[in-house]
């Protein structure tokens, strides 16, 4: 019978597991360089709209500067969907009015103060050779999920409260 050498013995104990980290120097994977793409790209529409798009007084149809149509709940009931004040919200924090952002529509605020974060994120995972994919994975997605539910909900009861005149 032979006797392992290190080497031998080394290479039996090492981990074997598929969502391990990736070897130093090999390719990222393709989710990776989507999601880094796409956290990028995210920061840079944040500075286009800081640069390029003024907020809607009204608190609501700053997409409409975009060229898209104004919102038909809003034309025909006066009553805003979920995404009401998104976009105006969102550049009102790109213009660096974060209080306003908050007050016209929680959840436009919070979009906008994820996406630098989220690039942030990506970044330093990118810059350590980790892989945003397995990193994302290793996350229970559960708690996140009902987190962005109940701030929708609530963001829009919330900018229905503001648009109905039941808070001010």
């Amino acid at each position: 019978m032979q006797e392992e050498g290190p080497e031998l013995a080394r290479a039996s104990v090492a981990p074997t597991s598929p969502d391990r980290a990736p070897a130093v120097g090999s390719a990222p994977s393709v989710e990776h360089r989507v999601l880094f793409a796409g956290a990028n790209l995210a920061l840079v529409v944040l500075v286009a709209f800081a640069l390029f798009v003024e907020p809607d007084p009204r608190g609501f149809g700053t997409h409409e500067k975009l060229g898209l149509p104004p919102c038909a709940p809003m034309e025909l009931w006066n009553v805003p969907c979920p995404g009401c004040g998104v976009t105006t919200s969102f550049t009102l924090a790109a213009h660096g009015r974060l209080l306003a952002s908050f007050v016209n529509q929680p959840l436009g605020a919070a979009i906008a103060v994820g996406v630098p974060l989220f690039a942030l994120w990506a970044w330093r995972v990118h810059l350590k050779r980790g892989d945003l994919r397995d990193e994302l994975s290793r996350r229970a997605t559960w708690p996140w999920a009902v987190g962005v539910t109940v701030l929708v909900t609530v963001a829009w009861l919330y900018k229905l409260a503001r648009v109905r005149g039941w808070i001010a």
